[in-house]
């Protein structure tokens, strides 16, 4: 574009920091006469030729927008490793290996967890983003352009929409995909449905611009409030529901409306809650680990003179206090959950939404096909009194039925709403008046015998009741008055402010006019009724918003569509809708403003992709975890900032790439499934690293301890692996494990500072039975010197072994285990199994390879009292914990 009139509209719109698209549509608005905006654009009617399309393709590219491919697999995989876990991890098998290449027991153990993890993870999310993108539509799209050829002469022809360029001359037909940014040269009866990008069920009416003088400032304004809302303008990725017309490509691709918004939600993705609450927690418990080591390192070194074993020891040490089956127990939680999402018609691209479904407090949700049936029904027929009329619908399915033209949504409505076709059956059609966008109405005239013509007429209110110039009531004809048109038009306020869009209804009645008929025709009508339509909300909507509330999860609605429809559909499915805002409200708000409105607004309407972003953001500065539901291109930007983005396998290809979870049905009653699910599993996350990091802390103690007065290690390097491995096996079952039904009720939300007061709470309740049991085989069974060292470590190894194992079945509810809450099978079996194990292991050859030596039977009595003491001090404690600080896990 190089004329100056259209550089000067467009800069004024820059200078208020309007993206490309506003400006684009800004500066279109300028050129009231299609000769000047061709001339602007270097085109013609004739269209462009050869040369002017390639150089036209190397300025600007392919008409496409931005993509998120999948990333190669080998880049997935190496994602995979992306944890700080798993790289503590893979530097101490390292170390390890470096410092004692002969003993590839601890290294192997280590690097099995590691690849383990790691496989699970990379082929769960790799098979997923096989699943999602199986389910985008693999189509080549075309359109029909007015091109000259190399003789110079004009034809149409249909072009790959990725080679259209800027000036090409586009024509559109009932049915028709916008492929590009277009500026309406003619039309005619065209609607566009532009749901993809508002939500709006609708479609709305575009028409080439009035000749006249251009209004630049109003044409500016009205642009950077809502550039969709131009009337001269179609968009990208809409679609022509009916009519025909010829327009000019005024910006293609990246610079399209549909492309500036694609751009936002490509590349880096923002840290979920679920990212910010594992690094949070990983860190803390890095950081204690890095304290500890060197602490346990030097005093065992200047205890016992003998540096080399002290760092081997303190390298065990750091083995086990890293939880290096948290990888592997995340994601083998977080698999389960899709795998028992995917039962549901759910598909899972990224793991890591499963927890955040149970974290999540707040659903922000679409309106359109989500809370409603995304389907206009005719929901009220009245006459001009607010009574039930069958007569006003049986005149309106009479216009609908024998139109001609492509049936609208409402028409279809009509026709659905009520089978009068045997009253049809009596008339045959003799003209119609078409629907324009001036009139905003249509007529039919049909007759039926009688020797009388009737002409039809439904429409607008206002455009209807100027032509009315009588009203029907009952079986009376009265003449019309400004005070009837008042209270009518108050009756139809009445019904727009519940939510329905409203057409009335009017006829006329005359003898055969022998020639066609016009728009002079419609004068002087007799107003019968109304009809009233709404898009009805879904018979689920309800239960599932009042069980999504019982969970904890407040719903919010974010929509494009008008407020009076939103509202309505809202108490309708029981939502609180005292406040409500739209888009041109929020706008203008600071953050500190915004999030102040937020928190009171239940109901957004007429909201920008943007502004819908702005909102979830706001709720994030809050504190809240946020998913966004959502279909459309202009919901792609929040659901990329959500913690969980949610949409569906219809919607467009951009919102499904930018959401975390794909609904195979557009259903709310899932979501509450996956919250149930996402707790699940974030509780039994949590489990482990509590379990984990107060048993480390309370073996840190007792290793502090023991290096302090013990003449040797408490116990080998590899005994303490052993050790290890058998406690962490014991806890591969937990992601089977279930949650207690008072668990479920709340979200659930990663805090580091409770992990780190659970491990001090609980941690040294174990230290107290380790030295307990120190004490009793330093002096009941005499284990007191070098010589008899392996006895103690043996007999250290089982105790503990039983007293971290048990400590499961204690931790993993706040409950009374056993008696008010049993664990599941797996996880009874295998804790059981490591139990045996610990207990018959010393009384083996592969014991003895361990260094450990058969124990008395009368020690086992010993330690039967000490678990069983063990236990009931930690019901205690997790009493006096829960009394304070009012929650367990």
């Amino acid at each position: 574009m190089n004329k100056h009139s259209t550089q000067t509209v467009a800069s004024k719109a820059a200078g208020k920091g309007a993206p490309a698209p506003v400006r684009i549509a800004v500066a279109m608005e300028a050129f009231r006469h299609n000769e000047a905006l061709l001339a602007a654009l270097d085109t013609s009617v004739a269209g462009l030729n050869e040369e002017q399309i390639a150089e036209r393709l190397d300025r600007d590219g392919l008409n496409e927008v931005s993509h998120e491919k999948p990333p190669h697999w080998t880049l997935q995989l190496l994602h995979a490793f992306k944890n700080p876990f798993i790289v503590v991890l893979l530097v101490l098998a390292g170390v390890q290996l470096a410092t004692d290449h002969t003993n590839l027991t601890g290294p192997t153990i280590i690097s099995a967890m590691v690849l383990i993890s790691v496989l699970l993870s990379f082929s769960q999310e790799y098979r997923s983003s096989k699943a999602a993108e199986k389910l985008k539509a693999m189509v080549r799209n075309t359109a029909t352009v007015t091109r000259r050829a190399s003789d110079g002469h004009s034809e149409r022809i249909e072009v790959p929409v990725a080679e259209l360029v800027v000036g090409d001359i586009v024509h559109l037909a009932a049915g028709d995909m916008v492929p590009a940014d277009l500026r309406l040269l003619s039309a005619k009866d065209l609607f566009i449905s532009q749901a993809i990008l508002t939500g709006e069920s609708l479609p709305v009416e575009k028409s080439a611009p009035l000749r006249g003088p251009a209004n630049d400032e109003a044409a500016e304004q009205s642009a950077l409030d809502n550039p969709l809302d131009l009337s001269t303008v179609c968009y990208m990725g809409t679609n022509a529901v009916s009519g025909t017309a010829t327009a000019v490509i005024v910006a293609t691709g990246p610079r399209s409306y549909l492309g500036s918004l694609a751009r936002t939600v490509v590349g880096q993705r923002v840290q979920t809650s679920f990212d910010r609450g594992v690094k949070s927690v990983s860190w803390l418990l890095i950081r204690f680990m890095a304290v500890m080591v060197p602490i346990v390192f030097v005093i065992n070194g200047l205890d016992k003179h003998d540096w080399v074993q002290a760092f081997l020891f303190a390298l065990s040490v750091a083995v086990g206090l890293t939880p290096e089956m948290l990888p592997l127990i995340v994601t083998a939680n977080l698999a389960k959950g899709a795998i028992a999402m995917s039962r549901r018609k759910v598909v899972v691209k990224r793991l890591n939404a499963i927890q955040n479904f149970g974290a999540m407090d707040v659903l922000c949700t679409d309106k359109t096909g989500t809370l409603t049936l995304d389907k206009i029904v005719l929901e009220r027929h009245l006459d001009l009194y607010g009574e039930e009329s069958d007569e006003a619908l049986e005149y309106g399915y009479l216009n609908s039925r024998f139109q001609t033209g492509l049936k609208n949504l409402m028409d279809k409505a009509v026709l659905s709403h009520r089978d009068l076709e045997p009253t049809a059956a009596h008339y045959r059609i003799v003209d119609e008046i078409p629907f324009d966008f001036q009139r905003r109405r249509m007529s039919v005239v049909v007759a039926n015998g009688d020797g009388h013509e009737l002409l039809v007429c439904k429409g607008a209110v206002e455009e209807m009741l100027s032509i009315c110039a009588y009203a029907k009531a009952g079986d009376e004809i009265l003449p019309m008055d400004e005070a009837q048109r008042a209270d009518i038009k108050a009756m139809t306020r009445h019904l727009n402010e519940d939510g329905l869009r409203v057409l009335v209804v009017a006829i006329k009645r005359q003898a055969p006019a022998d020639r066609a008929y016009g728009v002079a025709d419609e004068t002087d009508l007799i107003a019968v009724g109304c009809l009233a339509f709404l898009d009805p909300p879904k018979d689920t909507a309800g239960t599932a918003i009042a069980a999504l509330n019982h969970h904890g999860v407040e719903v919010k609605v974010i929509t494009g569509d008008n407020e009076a429809v939103t509202r309505k559909i809202c108490r309708e499915v029981g939502l609180n809708v005292e406040h409500s805002a739209q888009g041109k409200h929020i706008e203008p708000l600071d953050d500190a403003e915004l999030d102040e409105l937020v928190k009171r607004t239940t109901v957004f309407a007429k909201m920008s992709p943007l502004q819908k972003a702005r909102v979830v953001k706001s709720l994030q500065r809050q504190g809240h975890t946020v998913g966004f539901l959502g279909d459309g291109i202009n919901d792609a930007p929040a659901l990329r900032e959500a913690d969980v983005g949610i949409s569906v396998d219809t919607a467009t290809d951009i919102a499904k790439e930018s959401a975390d979870i794909i609904l195979l049905e557009k259903n709310l009653m899932v979501l509450e499934e996956g919250v149930i699910e996402g707790r699940i599993t974030f509780g039994n996350i949590i489990k482990y690293i509590k379990m984990t990091a107060s048993s480390n802390f309370g073996n840190m103690f007792s290793v502090l301890v023991a290096s302090a007065f013990l003449p040797f290690l408490p116990m080998l390097p590899l005994q303490l692996l052993v050790l290890d491995l058998l406690y962490h096996v014991s806890q591969l079952s937990i992601p089977f494990d279930r949650m207690d039904e008072e668990y479920l009720r709340k979200p659930r939300k990663w805090d580091a500072s409770d992990i780190g007061r659970f491990m001090v709470w609980i941690g040294p309740v174990s230290s107290i039975f380790d030295i307990t049991t120190y004490l009793l085989l330093w002096h009941v069974f005499g284990a007191n010197s070098p010589d008899h060292q392996a006895f103690f470590q043996t007999g250290w190894f089982v105790e503990s072994l039983l007293t971290q194992t048990l400590i499961v079945h204690m931790i993993r509810t706040r409950k009374i285990p056993f008696l008010q809450s049993i664990a599941a099978a797996p996880v009874l079996a295998l804790t059981a199994a490591a139990i045996v194990i610990g207990i018959f292991l010393p009384f083996t050859g592969l014991g003895a390879k361990f260094g450990m030596v058969a124990l008395p039977p009368v020690y086992f009595a010993w330690v039967a009292l000490t678990v069983f003491t063990y236990c009931v001090l930690t019901q205690l404690v997790k009493l006096i914990y829960i009394r304070r600080y009012g929650r367990w896990l």
